[in-house]
Protein backbone atom coordinates (compact mmCIF):
# COMPACT_ATOMS: atom_id res chain seq x y z
CA UNK A 1 0.00 0.00 0.00
CA UNK A 2 1.41 3.37 -0.62
CA UNK A 3 2.11 6.26 1.33
CA UNK A 4 -0.50 8.01 0.08
CA UNK A 5 -3.39 4.95 0.99
CA UNK A 6 -2.14 4.29 4.23
CA UNK A 7 -2.57 8.07 5.12
CA UNK A 8 -6.22 7.98 3.00
CA UNK A 9 -7.29 4.76 5.65
CA UNK A 10 -9.08 5.43 9.13
CA UNK A 11 -11.03 8.42 7.24
CA UNK A 12 -12.84 10.33 4.53
CA UNK A 13 -11.16 10.94 1.34
CA UNK A 14 -11.30 14.36 0.22
CA UNK A 15 -11.61 13.69 -3.72
CA UNK A 16 -13.15 16.87 -5.11
CA UNK A 17 -9.72 18.08 -6.44
CA UNK A 18 -9.34 14.94 -8.70
CA UNK A 19 -13.09 14.54 -9.89
CA UNK A 20 -14.05 17.23 -12.47
CA UNK A 21 -17.30 18.53 -14.35
CA UNK A 22 -16.94 15.61 -16.65
CA UNK A 23 -14.89 12.95 -15.32
CA UNK A 24 -12.09 11.80 -12.99
CA UNK A 25 -8.72 13.55 -13.85
CA UNK A 26 -5.16 14.24 -11.97
CA UNK A 27 -1.37 13.42 -11.29
CA UNK A 28 -0.89 9.78 -9.92
CA UNK A 29 0.60 8.89 -7.52
CA UNK A 30 0.21 12.72 -6.09
CA UNK A 31 -3.23 12.88 -6.03
CA UNK A 32 -4.64 9.50 -6.56
CA UNK A 33 -3.72 5.92 -6.80
CA UNK A 34 -5.03 2.73 -6.95
CA UNK A 35 -6.62 2.84 -3.46
CA UNK A 36 -8.71 5.90 -4.60
CA UNK A 37 -9.23 3.71 -8.11
CA UNK A 38 -10.89 1.18 -5.63
CA UNK A 39 -12.99 3.30 -3.74
CA UNK A 40 -14.23 4.89 -7.00
CA UNK A 41 -15.23 1.71 -8.62
CA UNK A 42 -16.80 0.54 -5.96
CA UNK A 43 -19.04 3.88 -5.50
CA UNK A 44 -19.99 3.37 -9.32
CA UNK A 45 -20.83 0.01 -8.58
CA UNK A 46 -23.25 0.98 -6.40
CA UNK A 47 -24.53 3.84 -7.89
CA UNK A 48 -25.35 2.11 -11.08
CA UNK A 49 -26.76 -1.09 -9.52
CA UNK A 50 -28.93 1.51 -7.36
CA UNK A 51 -29.98 3.75 -10.25
CA UNK A 52 -30.68 0.62 -12.97
CA UNK A 53 -30.18 -2.85 -11.65
CA UNK A 54 -26.88 -3.02 -13.39
CA UNK A 55 -25.20 -6.36 -12.95
CA UNK A 56 -21.62 -5.53 -14.72
CA UNK A 57 -19.29 -2.66 -15.65
CA UNK A 58 -17.20 -2.82 -19.22
CA UNK A 59 -13.19 -1.02 -18.70
CA UNK A 60 -10.96 -0.22 -20.97
CA UNK A 61 -7.45 1.49 -20.67
CA UNK A 62 -4.80 3.84 -22.94
CA UNK A 63 -1.34 3.29 -22.76
CA UNK A 64 0.19 4.84 -20.01
CA UNK A 65 1.94 3.06 -17.37
CA UNK A 66 -0.51 3.82 -14.70
CA UNK A 67 -3.53 2.98 -16.73
CA UNK A 68 -3.46 -0.82 -15.96
CA UNK A 69 -3.01 -0.79 -12.39
CA UNK A 70 -5.48 1.83 -11.89
CA UNK A 71 -8.15 0.03 -13.77
CA UNK A 72 -7.48 -3.51 -11.88
CA UNK A 73 -7.96 -2.17 -8.74
CA UNK A 74 -11.28 0.13 -10.05
CA UNK A 75 -12.51 -3.58 -10.71
CA UNK A 76 -11.88 -4.53 -7.28
CA UNK A 77 -13.48 -2.35 -5.80
CA UNK A 78 -16.77 -2.94 -8.63
CA UNK A 79 -16.48 -6.85 -7.87
CA UNK A 80 -16.44 -6.24 -4.17
CA UNK A 81 -20.15 -4.78 -4.68
CA UNK A 82 -21.07 -7.83 -6.02
CA UNK A 83 -21.15 -7.03 -10.24
CA UNK A 84 -19.24 -8.19 -12.71
CA UNK A 85 -15.97 -6.70 -14.40
CA UNK A 86 -15.82 -6.64 -18.65
CA UNK A 87 -12.09 -5.94 -19.56
CA UNK A 88 -12.54 -4.97 -23.44
CA UNK A 89 -8.20 -3.85 -22.60
CA UNK A 90 -6.65 -1.59 -24.47
CA UNK A 91 -8.41 1.01 -26.26
CA UNK A 92 -9.53 4.22 -27.38
CA UNK A 93 -12.43 6.29 -25.58
CA UNK A 94 -14.66 6.09 -28.48
CA UNK A 95 -14.19 1.91 -28.42
CA UNK A 96 -15.09 2.09 -24.64
CA UNK A 97 -18.24 3.79 -25.70
CA UNK A 98 -18.79 1.65 -28.25
CA UNK A 99 -18.32 -1.56 -25.69
CA UNK A 100 -20.66 0.38 -23.60
CA UNK A 101 -23.19 0.50 -25.99
CA UNK A 102 -23.28 -2.49 -27.78
CA UNK A 103 -22.83 -4.68 -24.57
CA UNK A 104 -25.56 -2.90 -23.01
CA UNK A 105 -23.73 -2.09 -19.61
CA UNK A 106 -21.69 1.10 -17.93
CA UNK A 107 -18.68 1.64 -18.89
CA UNK A 108 -14.90 3.36 -17.56
CA UNK A 109 -12.69 4.53 -19.56
CA UNK A 110 -8.78 4.72 -18.05
CA UNK A 111 -7.04 7.99 -19.67
CA UNK A 112 -6.17 11.39 -19.30
CA UNK A 113 -6.56 12.00 -22.60
CA UNK A 114 -4.18 14.49 -24.01
CA UNK A 115 -3.03 15.91 -20.52
CA UNK A 116 1.20 15.04 -19.79
CA UNK A 117 2.18 11.41 -18.86
CA UNK A 118 2.01 11.82 -15.30
CA UNK A 119 -1.82 12.58 -15.38
CA UNK A 120 -4.41 9.71 -15.70
CA UNK A 121 -8.14 9.33 -15.03
CA UNK A 122 -11.19 7.94 -15.45
CA UNK A 123 -14.51 9.06 -18.13
CA UNK A 124 -17.77 6.88 -16.81
CA UNK A 125 -20.81 6.48 -18.59
CA UNK A 126 -24.04 4.43 -18.02
CA UNK A 127 -25.43 1.57 -20.08
CA UNK A 128 -25.72 2.74 -24.15
CA UNK A 129 -22.58 4.91 -23.15
CA UNK A 130 -24.49 7.82 -21.77
CA UNK A 131 -22.90 10.25 -19.64
CA UNK A 132 -21.78 10.76 -16.43
CA UNK A 133 -21.01 14.33 -15.14
CA UNK A 134 -21.45 16.22 -12.38
CA UNK A 135 -24.73 17.06 -12.95
CA UNK A 136 -25.74 13.77 -13.53
CA UNK A 137 -24.46 11.27 -10.94
CA UNK A 138 -21.16 12.44 -10.68
CA UNK A 139 -20.92 14.13 -7.58
CA UNK A 140 -22.57 11.20 -6.13
CA UNK A 141 -20.36 8.99 -6.97
CA UNK A 142 -17.88 11.02 -5.23
CA UNK A 143 -19.60 11.23 -2.50
CA UNK A 144 -19.81 8.20 -2.22
CA UNK A 145 -16.44 7.28 -2.62
CA UNK A 146 -15.24 9.84 0.04
CA UNK A 147 -17.63 8.26 2.75
CA UNK A 148 -16.74 4.68 2.01
CA UNK A 149 -13.81 2.78 2.84
CA UNK A 150 -13.03 0.08 0.43
CA UNK A 151 -14.05 -3.25 1.31
CA UNK A 152 -16.31 -6.12 0.12
CA UNK A 153 -19.34 -6.34 1.51
CA UNK A 154 -21.07 -9.85 2.45
CA UNK A 155 -22.36 -11.75 -0.27
CA UNK A 156 -21.28 -12.45 -3.82
CA UNK A 157 -18.24 -11.43 -5.37
CA UNK A 158 -18.09 -9.94 -8.97
CA UNK A 159 -16.42 -11.91 -11.90
CA UNK A 160 -13.55 -10.62 -14.17
CA UNK A 161 -13.71 -11.47 -17.57
CA UNK A 162 -11.58 -10.47 -20.80
CA UNK A 163 -13.36 -9.43 -24.31
CA UNK A 164 -11.54 -8.12 -27.51
CA UNK A 165 -14.29 -5.75 -28.69
CA UNK A 166 -11.27 -4.02 -31.50
CA UNK A 167 -12.88 -5.77 -34.91
CA UNK A 168 -16.42 -5.25 -33.72
CA UNK A 169 -15.91 -1.51 -33.16
CA UNK A 170 -14.05 -1.51 -36.82
CA UNK A 171 -16.51 -3.30 -38.36
CA UNK A 172 -19.29 -1.31 -36.39
CA UNK A 173 -17.23 2.16 -38.00
CA UNK A 174 -16.98 0.85 -41.49
CA UNK A 175 -20.75 0.02 -41.71
CA UNK A 176 -21.75 3.64 -40.82
CA UNK A 177 -18.67 5.00 -43.35
CA UNK A 178 -18.10 2.62 -46.62
CA UNK A 179 -14.87 4.02 -48.02
CA UNK A 180 -14.27 1.32 -49.78
CA UNK A 181 -15.43 2.88 -53.49
CA UNK A 182 -13.42 6.31 -52.44
CA UNK A 183 -10.93 7.17 -54.51
CA UNK A 184 -7.16 6.27 -53.52
CA UNK A 185 -6.01 8.94 -51.18
CA UNK A 186 -2.72 9.49 -49.34
CA UNK A 187 -3.07 10.34 -45.14
CA UNK A 188 -0.69 11.06 -43.02
CA UNK A 189 -2.11 10.20 -39.67
CA UNK A 190 -0.44 11.34 -36.40
CA UNK A 191 -1.27 9.10 -33.17
CA UNK A 192 0.89 11.31 -30.91
CA UNK A 193 2.05 7.71 -29.46
CA UNK A 194 -1.48 7.63 -28.37
CA UNK A 195 -4.49 5.24 -29.20
CA UNK A 196 -5.07 6.10 -32.28
CA UNK A 197 -1.83 3.97 -32.95
CA UNK A 198 -3.97 1.25 -31.97
CA UNK A 199 -7.30 1.63 -33.69
CA UNK A 200 -6.48 3.10 -37.02
CA UNK A 201 -4.52 0.44 -38.45
CA UNK A 202 -7.56 -2.12 -37.73
CA UNK A 203 -10.57 0.21 -38.74
CA UNK A 204 -8.69 1.76 -41.91
CA UNK A 205 -6.93 -1.58 -43.04
CA UNK A 206 -7.44 -3.12 -46.31
CA UNK A 207 -9.24 0.37 -48.28
CA UNK A 208 -8.18 2.61 -51.25
CA UNK A 209 -6.18 4.61 -48.69
CA UNK A 210 -2.52 4.96 -47.95
CA UNK A 211 -1.71 5.42 -44.82
CA UNK A 212 1.58 7.25 -43.82
CA UNK A 213 1.87 6.76 -39.89
CA UNK A 214 3.13 9.07 -37.58
CA UNK A 215 4.06 7.94 -33.88
CA UNK A 216 2.02 5.22 -33.85
CA UNK A 217 3.74 3.47 -30.84
CA UNK A 218 2.05 3.03 -28.09
CA UNK A 219 3.93 5.44 -25.35
CA UNK A 220 2.00 6.97 -22.53
CA UNK A 221 5.57 8.90 -21.63
CA UNK A 222 4.57 10.69 -25.09
CA UNK A 223 8.38 11.31 -26.52
CA UNK A 224 7.71 13.24 -29.67
CA UNK A 225 5.08 15.75 -28.75
CA UNK A 226 2.36 15.98 -26.39
CA UNK A 227 -1.25 13.68 -27.46
CA UNK A 228 -2.57 17.24 -27.81
CA UNK A 229 -3.87 18.76 -31.36
CA UNK A 230 -5.62 21.18 -30.14
CA UNK A 231 -2.25 23.62 -29.55
CA UNK A 232 -0.62 24.19 -32.53
CA UNK A 233 2.76 23.56 -31.68
CA UNK A 234 1.72 19.58 -31.55
CA UNK A 235 0.74 19.73 -35.18
CA UNK A 236 3.86 20.71 -36.60
CA UNK A 237 5.16 17.30 -37.46
CA UNK A 238 1.77 16.12 -39.28
CA UNK A 239 1.64 19.15 -41.41
CA UNK A 240 5.90 18.87 -42.38
CA UNK A 241 4.71 15.11 -43.32
CA UNK A 242 1.36 16.44 -45.19
CA UNK A 243 3.08 18.66 -47.70
CA UNK A 244 7.00 16.16 -47.84
CA UNK A 245 4.89 13.16 -48.63
CA UNK A 246 2.19 15.18 -51.36
CA UNK A 247 -0.80 13.77 -49.31
CA UNK A 248 -4.10 14.74 -49.87
CA UNK A 249 -4.78 15.21 -45.76
CA UNK A 250 -3.54 14.98 -42.54
CA UNK A 251 -5.47 13.66 -39.15
CA UNK A 252 -3.98 14.02 -36.14
CA UNK A 253 -5.16 12.13 -32.88
CA UNK A 254 -5.32 13.23 -29.23
CA UNK A 255 -4.37 10.80 -26.84
CA UNK A 256 -7.17 9.01 -26.55
CA UNK A 257 -8.59 9.05 -30.07
CA UNK A 258 -11.66 10.57 -29.40
CA UNK A 259 -10.99 13.73 -30.70
CA UNK A 260 -9.41 14.50 -34.79
CA UNK A 261 -7.62 17.43 -36.59
CA UNK A 262 -7.60 17.83 -39.81
CA UNK A 263 -4.98 19.53 -42.12
CA UNK A 264 -5.67 19.71 -45.94
CA UNK A 265 -3.16 19.11 -48.82
CA UNK A 266 -1.39 22.15 -48.16
CA UNK A 267 -0.63 21.61 -44.26
CA UNK A 268 -2.65 24.32 -43.44
CA UNK A 269 -5.75 23.08 -40.56
CA UNK A 270 -8.86 22.92 -41.12
CA UNK A 271 -11.39 24.68 -38.75
CA UNK A 272 -13.53 21.50 -36.62
CA UNK A 273 -16.45 24.12 -36.90
CA UNK A 274 -15.90 23.46 -40.64
CA UNK A 275 -15.69 19.72 -39.95
CA UNK A 276 -18.83 20.19 -38.54
CA UNK A 277 -20.26 21.86 -40.74
CA UNK A 278 -19.23 19.10 -43.26
CA UNK A 279 -20.51 16.30 -41.43
CA UNK A 280 -24.23 18.07 -40.79
CA UNK A 281 -24.29 18.13 -44.40
CA UNK A 282 -23.77 14.32 -45.00
CA UNK A 283 -25.30 13.69 -42.34
CA UNK A 284 -28.50 15.71 -43.03
CA UNK A 285 -28.76 14.09 -46.88
CA UNK A 286 -29.22 10.39 -45.12
CA UNK A 287 -32.62 11.79 -44.50
CA UNK A 288 -33.32 10.38 -41.42
CA UNK A 289 -33.60 13.39 -39.18
CA UNK A 290 -32.61 16.99 -39.29
CA UNK A 291 -31.69 18.19 -36.04
CA UNK A 292 -28.03 19.56 -35.39
CA UNK A 293 -26.03 20.08 -32.47
CA UNK A 294 -23.19 22.80 -32.00
CA UNK A 295 -22.02 24.80 -28.75
CA UNK A 296 -22.06 28.45 -28.29
CA UNK A 297 -18.27 28.79 -29.46
CA UNK A 298 -18.74 27.07 -33.11
CA UNK A 299 -18.83 29.28 -36.30
CA UNK A 300 -21.63 30.88 -36.92
CA UNK A 301 -21.66 29.35 -40.19
CA UNK A 302 -22.44 25.95 -39.12
CA UNK A 303 -26.04 26.81 -37.65
CA UNK A 304 -26.19 28.62 -41.02
CA UNK A 305 -25.23 25.75 -43.42
CA UNK A 306 -27.22 23.52 -41.44
CA UNK A 307 -30.09 25.91 -42.22
CA UNK A 308 -29.42 26.03 -45.74
CA UNK A 309 -29.80 22.10 -46.00
CA UNK A 310 -32.61 22.06 -44.18
CA UNK A 311 -31.43 21.36 -40.80
CA UNK A 312 -32.43 22.75 -37.45
CA UNK A 313 -29.87 23.71 -35.63
CA UNK A 314 -29.81 23.55 -31.77
CA UNK A 315 -27.74 25.58 -29.78
CA UNK A 316 -25.73 24.41 -26.49
CA UNK A 317 -23.35 25.05 -23.67
CA UNK A 318 -19.70 23.42 -24.09
CA UNK A 319 -19.34 20.03 -22.93
CA UNK A 320 -20.27 16.60 -23.88
CA UNK A 321 -22.40 16.02 -21.34
CA UNK A 322 -24.74 19.08 -22.05
CA UNK A 323 -24.20 18.18 -26.09
CA UNK A 324 -25.23 14.26 -25.30
CA UNK A 325 -28.38 15.29 -23.26
CA UNK A 326 -29.49 17.80 -26.12
CA UNK A 327 -29.15 15.21 -28.45
CA UNK A 328 -30.95 12.90 -26.54
CA UNK A 329 -33.94 15.29 -25.65
CA UNK A 330 -33.82 16.49 -29.51
CA UNK A 331 -32.78 13.10 -31.22
CA UNK A 332 -30.36 14.79 -33.06
CA UNK A 333 -28.65 12.96 -35.61
CA UNK A 334 -25.10 14.63 -35.37
CA UNK A 335 -23.43 17.23 -32.69
CA UNK A 336 -20.24 18.71 -33.34
CA UNK A 337 -17.57 21.07 -31.22
CA UNK A 338 -14.99 23.21 -31.85
CA UNK A 339 -12.94 21.59 -29.41
CA UNK A 340 -13.00 18.69 -32.04
CA UNK A 341 -15.41 16.25 -30.06
CA UNK A 342 -17.99 15.03 -32.74
CA UNK A 343 -21.21 13.14 -31.53
CA UNK A 344 -23.37 10.64 -33.72
CA UNK A 345 -26.69 9.33 -32.99
CA UNK A 346 -25.80 6.54 -34.82
CA UNK A 347 -22.44 5.73 -32.14
CA UNK A 348 -24.62 6.39 -29.03
CA UNK A 349 -24.65 9.86 -28.97
CA UNK A 350 -21.28 9.45 -28.19
CA UNK A 351 -17.81 11.32 -29.24
CA UNK A 352 -16.05 9.27 -31.63
CA UNK A 353 -13.13 11.21 -33.72
CA UNK A 354 -12.66 7.82 -35.75
CA UNK A 355 -15.80 8.09 -37.28
CA UNK A 356 -15.58 12.12 -37.99
CA UNK A 357 -12.07 11.10 -39.52
CA UNK A 358 -13.84 8.62 -41.77
CA UNK A 359 -16.76 11.08 -42.71
CA UNK A 360 -13.74 13.78 -43.64
CA UNK A 361 -11.77 10.54 -45.95
CA UNK A 362 -15.62 9.89 -47.57
CA UNK A 363 -16.62 13.37 -48.51
CA UNK A 364 -13.03 14.18 -50.27
CA UNK A 365 -12.54 10.55 -51.76
CA UNK A 366 -16.29 11.09 -53.11
CA UNK A 367 -15.11 13.45 -55.12
CA UNK A 368 -12.23 15.19 -57.05
CA UNK A 369 -11.42 18.74 -55.42
CA UNK A 370 -8.50 19.13 -53.05
CA UNK A 371 -9.76 19.11 -49.15
CA UNK A 372 -9.14 23.12 -49.33
CA UNK A 373 -11.39 23.46 -51.74
CA UNK A 374 -13.83 21.14 -50.42
CA UNK A 375 -13.54 22.57 -47.44
CA UNK A 376 -13.63 26.22 -48.17
CA UNK A 377 -17.65 26.63 -48.69
CA UNK A 378 -17.82 25.42 -44.49
CA UNK A 379 -15.28 28.52 -43.65
CA UNK A 380 -16.81 31.83 -44.03
CA UNK A 381 -15.84 33.98 -40.54
CA UNK A 382 -12.48 34.57 -39.34
CA UNK A 383 -12.23 33.00 -35.88
CA UNK A 384 -9.22 33.61 -32.90
CA UNK A 385 -9.43 30.77 -31.42
CA UNK A 386 -9.09 29.71 -27.52
CA UNK A 387 -7.30 32.89 -25.57
CA UNK A 388 -6.26 32.12 -21.80
CA UNK A 389 -6.60 34.96 -19.18
CA UNK A 390 -5.52 33.87 -15.78
CA UNK A 391 -7.08 36.38 -13.81
CA UNK A 392 -8.09 36.67 -9.95
CA UNK A 393 -11.18 37.91 -10.51
CA UNK A 394 -13.36 36.25 -13.08
CA UNK A 395 -16.41 37.25 -12.08
CA UNK A 396 -15.69 40.89 -11.77
CA UNK A 397 -13.75 41.41 -14.98
CA UNK A 398 -16.90 38.93 -16.92
CA UNK A 399 -18.98 41.94 -15.60
CA UNK A 400 -16.56 44.70 -16.66
CA UNK A 401 -16.97 43.50 -20.41
CA UNK A 402 -20.45 42.70 -19.55
CA UNK A 403 -21.20 46.64 -19.02
CA UNK A 404 -19.08 47.60 -21.84
CA UNK A 405 -20.96 46.39 -24.79
CA UNK A 406 -24.35 45.60 -23.27
CA UNK A 407 -27.11 48.32 -23.59
CA UNK A 408 -25.16 49.34 -26.93
CA UNK A 409 -27.55 49.52 -30.51
CA UNK A 410 -27.50 46.46 -31.95
CA UNK A 411 -26.39 44.37 -29.66
CA UNK A 412 -27.31 41.83 -27.68
CA UNK A 413 -26.32 39.42 -24.67
CA UNK A 414 -26.68 36.58 -23.46
CA UNK A 415 -25.52 34.09 -20.43
CA UNK A 416 -26.26 30.58 -21.94
CA UNK A 417 -22.48 29.21 -21.19
CA UNK A 418 -20.59 32.32 -19.57
CA UNK A 419 -21.11 35.52 -21.39
CA UNK A 420 -22.26 35.55 -25.31
CA UNK A 421 -21.97 39.27 -27.21
CA UNK A 422 -23.34 39.29 -30.90
CA UNK A 423 -22.54 43.01 -32.49
CA UNK A 424 -24.92 44.35 -35.39
CA UNK A 425 -21.54 43.71 -38.09
CA UNK A 426 -21.47 39.83 -37.69
CA UNK A 427 -19.21 39.85 -35.55
CA UNK A 428 -19.57 37.84 -31.81
CA UNK A 429 -17.49 36.83 -28.75
CA UNK A 430 -18.08 34.16 -25.45
CA UNK A 431 -15.91 34.88 -22.67
CA UNK A 432 -16.74 31.91 -20.03
CA UNK A 433 -14.60 30.88 -16.33
CA UNK A 434 -13.00 27.55 -16.36
CA UNK A 435 -14.29 25.31 -13.80
CA UNK A 436 -11.04 24.18 -12.66
CA UNK A 437 -8.65 26.87 -12.97
CA UNK A 438 -8.58 30.71 -12.69
CA UNK A 439 -8.91 31.32 -16.26
CA UNK A 440 -11.42 33.45 -18.33
CA UNK A 441 -11.72 31.31 -21.68
CA UNK A 442 -12.41 34.00 -25.17
CA UNK A 443 -13.40 33.01 -28.73
CA UNK A 444 -14.22 35.81 -31.23
CA UNK A 445 -15.58 35.67 -34.34
CA UNK A 446 -15.35 38.54 -36.96
CA UNK A 447 -16.31 38.98 -41.03
CA UNK A 448 -12.81 39.09 -41.07
CA UNK A 449 -9.10 38.98 -39.88
CA UNK A 450 -9.13 42.77 -39.00
CA UNK A 451 -12.01 42.93 -37.71
CA UNK A 452 -11.46 39.92 -35.78
CA UNK A 453 -7.80 41.45 -34.24
CA UNK A 454 -9.39 44.66 -33.34
CA UNK A 455 -12.42 43.05 -30.99
CA UNK A 456 -10.10 40.25 -29.64
CA UNK A 457 -7.56 43.09 -28.76
CA UNK A 458 -10.27 45.22 -27.13
CA UNK A 459 -12.29 42.31 -24.98
CA UNK A 460 -8.31 41.37 -23.83
CA UNK A 461 -7.63 44.59 -23.10
CA UNK A 462 -10.49 44.40 -20.64
CA UNK A 463 -10.14 40.87 -19.44
CA UNK A 464 -6.54 41.93 -18.18
CA UNK A 465 -7.01 45.15 -16.84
Amino acid sequence: MSELASERDGRSADLSSIIKAYDVRGVVPDEWDEDVARRIGAAFAEFVAAESGATAIVTAHDMRQSSVPLSRAFAEGVIGRGLDVVEAGLGSTDLLYFASGSLGIPGAMFTASHNPARYNGIKLCRAGAAPVGQESGLATVREWAERNAYDRVPGRIGEVTSRDVLAEYAAHLRALVDLSTVRPLKVVVDAGNGMGGHTVPVVLADLPLDIVPLYFELDGSFPNHEANPLDPANLVDLQAAVRREGADLGLAFDGDADRVFVVDERGEPVSPSAITALVAVRELAKGRGTTIIHNLITSRAVPEIVREHGGRPVRTRVGHSFIKAEMARTDAVFGGEHSAHYYFRDFWRADTGMLAGMHVLAALGEQSRPLSELTAAYSRYVASGEINSTVEDAAGRTKAVREAFAGQDGVTVDELDGLTVDLPDGSWFNLRASNTEPLLRLNVEAPDAARMTELRDRVLEMVRA
